[in-house]
This record gives structure tokens, C-alpha cells and sequence, in this order.
């Protein structure tokens, strides 16, 4: 398979996992000490639509760019970032809560073997070099956690905005 090609299943997984978090968070029950983290359903959504579209331009990027463009090490270091992600929060919050934690069955099923598979052959084929990705990869993964952040963030403070101009309605 062309790494194009797994890359844009890669995007395609992301859009699996951010798609089953936006459908199952929203409602999953937080036990009392996590009720502080909690975030509101439509601030999440915007957050994985968002990311969901940039893990979809990554690999347009890298299909694009080819070996050794910005969107080879893009695509590279956003799996990077997803293989992170399947362990801390998912499988981490399902051990630790003893309970299924929303979006570890895609992550499980979709991010870890695509982006795996991706950051191996990326490095295998000399897509990318490994003393850029080095370095790419690990500021890659954290601009994705900042940028997921921020618009939670964002996304908060519209909905708050919102309510607050909006005549109350019924929550049933």
C-alpha cells in the first residue's frame, strides 16, 4: 500500500475515533473527582470536527508534498500524537475507571494499527528522516493537544456566550 494511501486511512480512523468520542462523550457518566473535567457536548464536538478536518488536511498535505514535505512529517508527527493519545486518556481512563472509557475501541482499532503502521513505514521508506521527525514529531503531537485544548476552550466560551444571550429553554 502507497503510504498516501495509509495515510489517508490514518486520517480516516481519526475521523472514526473523534466521531465515536463526540457521539459517546457527551453522555459517558464521570465518576464525582472527574465531574471539574467534565466539557460540554457541543464545545467537544467543535474540538473533534476541527481536528477531524486537520487530521483530513495532514494527509492531503502529505499526499500532495511526497517524501520529505511539510506534510510528510505533518501527517507523521499527528499519528504520533494519536498513538500517545491511545494510551493516555483512553486506555488509561478504562483501567483506572474500570468502565469504557469513549473512543478506546477506535483508538484501539483504528489509531494504534494505522498510525503505527504509518510513523514505521514513514521512517522505513525514508518519507521522512528520522533526526527531523525527532524533532518535528514531538512538537507536531504537542500542537495537536494545544490546538485540541484551545478550542474546547473556545468552544466553551461561545456556548457560555450563547446561553447567556439566549432566552432560557427547557432542558427536556
Amino acid at each position: 500500500m502507497a503510504l498516501p494511501l495509509l495515510g489517508w486511512l490514518f486520517a480516516l480512523g481519526v475521523v472514526a475515533h473523534n466521531a465515536e468520542e463526540a457521539w459517546l462523550l457527551p453522555s459517558w457518566p464521570l465518576r464525582p473527582r472527574f465531574r471539574r473535567m467534565a466539557v460540554g457536548a457541543g464545545a467537544f464536538r467543535f474540538a473533534a470536527a476541527v481536528l477531524s478536518f486537520v487530521a483530513l488536511l495532514a494527509a492531503w498535505l502529505a499526499s500532495a508534498g511526497g517524501a520529505h514535505s511539510l506534510g510528510a512529517y505533518f501527517i507523521a508527527g499527528y499519528a504520533a500524537a494519536m498513538l500517545l493519545n491511545v494510551l493516555v486518556p483512553h486506555v488509561a481512563a478504562t483501567v483506572a475507571l474500570r468502565a469504557y472509557a469513549p473512543g478506546t475501541a477506535t483508538a484501539l482499532l483504528c489509531n494504534l494499527p494505522l498510525g503505527g503502521w504509518l510513523v514505521y513505514r514513514s521512517l522505513a521508506e525514508r518519507w521522512i528522516e528520522p533526526s527531523v521527525f525527532a524533532v518535528s514529531g514531538p512538537l507536531t503531537a504537542l500542537g495537536v493537544a494545544i490546538l485540541g485544548a484551545s478550542l474546547i476552550r473556545l468552544g466553551n466560551r461561545y456556548a457560555a456566550a450563547w446561553h447567556r444571550r439566549s432566552p432560557r429553554r427547557s432542558m427536556h
